[in-house]
């Protein structure tokens, strides 16, 4: 096989395969025998019709062009490999040349494939970058919030005579309509207003509703077979409450907590704080070196690629292709691809590893943002076939983290902060001195064995703590690094089984992975 590279842009990349017929033989082969064994002739078994007698029944280029297609894909991938490209998004295949039509066994498979790829990032040397990060403070405020946060877990709802206002928990009734037909009905729902959790909309018409009032309001249904379809929807408030919180003294620190006084609980509180604010400061330092390298670096994306991730989102909030939204988040999907091209070199130059701690704490924090239980979580990502996405997600966020240990970090007095992070060099100096400090076969030996007794066998070394290097990778929970972009612009894809002898449409082209 033959494989020429044209590089028609930064993004783009052409190339030009021939395949001698005696390569593409084997698929001939195949394919003669895939036809075989799906049709019946009158005198013969299926699967047994002799390969002379399909071709005459059905012609060679039928069997010709089920070969070629049934090939393309692994023909596609060795070219790719040959050329050594990164592809992304979708290719775009024309076959101009298909060999033995005729019944010779002679010519070539010829066939164009244009590609967008992943751009080249010249990476810069870290140890003499510098970002300026605003260090979070603990305060009195900080404390309160924790110590009301921990009241609310304790509160009591209690109903009121009044209309509702926003925070207030109310029992609702949902009817939902198209048209006269009834599409959703759900009774008896809890929801805390401003929440905006259910239906756009719902939080205006519940405002200044009371208990037994009724309203009605239009919105875009969330699920169901009609997602996306606007539907007039009736509401009705069954009852209003209330959280009340219990005091904030000594009795409820002996509740809520395992200390005797409040005031011993706001110590704690504060200590809790300040170890999240630690958090926080190495959080707050991923994101100003990405966005540093994003303003720096010149990383150009392919516009196809773009286009097809704001058609993803467009799909997933129920919009049609061309809606207005598209063009308000195109800058900033094109910027969450950039990001994702650049931390995807940076892991690709690095030693990055992902622990289960770091998936369980990004787990941990997904769930406490969308505000699912954790396990309920993992199995709608893993029923969705977005389990390999989120891996992706925590590896390039600890990659960024990798770097971030050579680059200088000062606060906004211009002072050097120090975020106690591992280069892998160090981490795998710390692993050393572990495994030598666990192995006593040589620590303990004395200076002078007797002679009648073996020296002692080497214990076996424990592998060192994966939490060493680690420990502080995985996202702060209160200001999560920037979200990578959507799955599709880590797709490397390879032409459709089916492609036909010309140019290979969007839906084909987009069904086998490379």
């Amino acid at each position: 096989m033959k494989t020429e590279s044209e590089k028609l842009s930064p993004t783009r990349v052409k190339l030009t395969v021939e395949v001698p017929f005696d390569e593409l033989q084997p698929a001939v082969e195949t394919a003669t025998k895939k036809i075989a064994d799906q049709v019946e002739i009158p005198g013969f078994r299926k699967g047994k019709v002799p390969s002379k007698l399909v071709e005459q029944r059905f012609g060679r280029p039928a069997i010709m062009q089920e070969a070629v297609n049934d090939a393309l894909p692994d023909y596609y991938q060795q070219a790719a490999a040959e050329a050594e490209i990164k592809p992304v998004g979708r290719p775009e295949v024309e076959v101009s040349e298909i060999p033995g039509l005729d019944g010779s066994s002679e010519g070539n498979l010829v066939f164009v494939v244009e590609q967008d790829v992943r751009p080249e990032i010249d990476l810069p040397d870290f140890s003499t970058l510098e970002v300026e990060i605003e260090e979070p403070t603990v305060d009195d405020d900080a404390v309160e919030v924790r110590l009301t946060e921990l009241r609310e877990r304790f509160g009591t709802l209690v109903g009121v005579d009044r209309p509702a206002e926003d925070r207030d928990f109310v029992s609702v009734d949902l009817v939902a309509t198209i048209e006269g037909e009834e599409i959703e009905t759900v009774e008896g729902v809890s929801y805390q207003i401003g929440e905006g959790n259910m239906l756009e909309g719902l939080d205006e018409a519940l405002i200044g509703l009371s208990a037994e009032e009724t309203t009605t309001f239009t919105s875009k249904l969330a699920g169901g077979d009609r997602a996306g379809e606007e539907a007039d929807v009736k509401v009705t408030a069954q009852s209003v409450k209330v959280r009340e919180l219990p005091e904030a003294d000594d009795e409820f620190a002996e509740m809520a907590s395992e200390f005797d006084t409040i005031d011993e609980l706001k110590d704690d509180l504060r200590t809790q704080a300040a170890a999240d604010a630690e958090g926080n400061r190495v959080a707050l330092a991923r994101n100003a070196l990405l966005e540093k390298l994003l303003g720096e670096l010149e990383i150009p994306v392919p516009e196809q690629l773009v286009q097809d991730e704001i058609n993803a989102h467009l799909e997933n909030e129920g919009k049609e292709e061309g809606d207005p939204h598209g063009e308000e988040i195109r800058e900033d999907t094109a910027k969450a691809v950039r990001a994702q091209f650049l931390l995807d070199e940076i892991n690709a130059t690095r030693e990055v590893s992902v622990e289960q701690d770091d998936l369980m704490n990004y787990m941990t924090q997904l769930s406490a943002q969308y505000g699912i239980e954790q396990n309920q979580l993992l199995q709608m990502l893993a029923q969705s076939g977005q389990l390999e996405q989120i891996f992706g997600e925590v590896q390039r966020s600890k990659a960024l983290e990798v770097v971030l240990a050579d680059v200088i970090v000062k606060n906004a007095a211009g002072e050097t902060l120090d975020l106690d992070l591992q280069t892998p060099e160090e981490a795998s100096e710390d692993e050393a001195e572990a495994e030598q400090a666990d192995a006593p076969g040589e620590a303990q030996q004395t200076e002078e064995p007797a002679a009648e007794e073996e020296p002692a066998k080497k214990a076996p070394a424990k592998k060192a703590a994966a939490e060493t290097a680690d420990a502080e990778a995985a996202p702060a929970k209160k200001t999560p690094a920037k979200k990578a972009p959507a799955k599709k612009a880590d797709a490397e894809k390879a032409p459709a089984k089916k492609a036909p002898a010309k140019k290979a449409d969007a839906e084909k082209a987009d069904d086998t992975e490379a």
